[in-house]
């Protein structure tokens, strides 16, 4: 059990940061424990106190959002949590307690605080279907080649500054789609019901946001796959040349 719990920890600590994963299993961590190269095994930690937090600021937001009696206070909390996703990070690293656990939970609470703002905009009719599927859908499709990618090379893909961009632009179109304001009227570019703000209909500013974060996010989708690829025909031709 003792071994098994130990392979678990090491797959996840892989997963999380491949590089700083293979230095400590090595010996060759030249760094101090608590920096982003040598993550420590700490729990108790402030930067991982305000992960939580955020956590459960998006638990509220989604259950008072679904509520619709507290819709102020729900897109406080999302608010809050989400304009505090870059707190976490700066605090471990400037207090030199970057932690496996906060390694794993970070881009987890990113995913989580994406979904709950596209469900609870979906819950009360304020966005097309097609957007949390494809927010959703994209996220799947990634984590299905990263597994995939896995059996080919531990250490995942690097996050790209487009990703980066496509998740800020979808959490600001969220919140000010939360908010509401300010209205704006459409474009009337289409003329369909599903392009809020493209057809002829008035809509809040962020949907305009939201597009350009799915635009980024497909671009991202795309990035992603290539730089697996490649990765894999290296892999497999790196294994045949040591048959």
């Amino acid at each position: 059990m003792s071994e098994r719990t130990d392979q678990l920890k090491s797959e996840i600590k892989t997963i999380a940061d491949a590089d700083a994963a293979e230095r400590q299993r090595s010996g060759k961590t030249d760094v101090p424990v608590g920096t982003s190269g040598n993550p420590s095994t700490q729990v108790l930690t402030v930067a991982n106190a305000i992960t939580f937090c955020r956590l459960a600021l998006t638990i509220a937001f989604l259950v008072l959002f679904a509520g619709g009696e507290h819709r102020t206070l729900a897109l406080v909390c999302y608010v809050v949590a989400a304009t505090t996703d870059f707190l976490d990070g700066q605090v471990a690293r400037r207090t030199q307690t970057v932690s496996w656990l906060g390694k794993i939970m970070d881009p987890i609470m990113d995913r989580v605080l994406l979904f709950t703002g596209v469900i609870g905009l979906l819950i009360v009719g304020e966005l097309p279907l097609w957007v949390p599927v494809f927010v959703i859908g994209r996220d799947a499709y990634l984590a299905a080649g990263s597994m995939v990618l896995q059996r080919y090379r531990r250490r995942p893909v690097d996050v790209s500054y487009v990703g980066k961009t496509a998740t800020a632009l979808l959490m600001f179109g969220f919140c000010d789609l939360l908010l509401g304001l300010p209205q704006v009227g459409g474009l009337g570019l289409v003329d369909v019901p599903w392009l809020p703000g493209l057809n002829d209909q008035p809509a809040a500013l962020g949907i305009f946001f939201v597009y350009l974060g799915v635009l980024f996010s497909t671009a991202a989708a795309a990035i992603y796959t290539k730089e697996g690829a490649e990765l894999r025909r290296a892999a497999i031709r790196e294994r045949e040349a040591r048959r």
